[in-house]
């Protein structure tokens, strides 16, 4: 509700989705909404692997609970939620030494402050993805904005981590595959119209 003050931590969600391309949709909740970036080859707990990430456009934060199959011509196909949790922005305290951001408003603030300068950490609490990250805005390729997702180098790095490795939800287990035979086994309840951005 809008007049209560939520003390909750900021979440995150990654859906994997077979549409056009194989893909996985990163999203951080900032503020009301979550903007959203297209990860071809998949976010990585790799720290000497960057990851283009395609900016896709604000999503509600409801969307974070998808999966299933995606009606309709725009974006077509099976989304797992590949994984999900919470996170906290990061600011550098010092050459390499960040310190988490805890207390929600100013949490909001820095999410906010990063994105709007291209240049956002953070720490995640997910189920395959944990540890410190940035995305950062590149110049781009042929006029259309891109960024990168960097995974920093902490206990929580794997070297060779490839996140197609992980083909099972965070949620139900399930295989992509599988996920999109619920459709083709007549589940009405995991079909969903194409989700339009904000």
């Amino acid at each position: 509700m809008k007049g209560t003050s939520r003390v909750e931590e900021l979440v995150f969600v990654v859906q994997k989705h077979k549409a056009t391309s194989l893909h996985y949709d990163f999203r951080l909740e900032i503020g009301e909404v979550m903007p959203s970036w297209s990860i071809p080859k998949g976010p990585s707990l790799d720290s000497g692997v960057k990851r283009l990430a395609l900016p896709t456009g604000d999503h509600l934060l409801e969307y974070r609970h998808f999966e299933g199959v995606i009606r309709g011509e725009n974006g077509a196909g099976p989304v797992m939620i590949w994984d999900e949790g919470t996170y906290r922005p990061e600011v550098e305290v010092s050459k390499g030494v960040r310190k988490e951001i805890v207390n929600r408003g100013e949490a909001e603030s820095v999410a906010r402050k990063g994105l709007q300068e291209g240049n956002l950490k953070f720490h995640l609490y997910g189920k395959k993805l944990r540890g410190s990250f940035a995305l950062v805005r590149t110049k781009g390729f042929g006029g259309r904005e891109s960024w990168l997702l960097i995974k920093h180098r902490d206990e929580h790095s794997k070297e060779g981590y490839d996140a197609n490795d992980y083909d099972f939800s965070a949620v139900s287990g399930r295989s992509l595959a599988q996920i999109a035979s619920l459709v083709e086994s007549g589940d009405p309840s995991s079909t969903e119209p194409a989700p339009q951005s904000i």
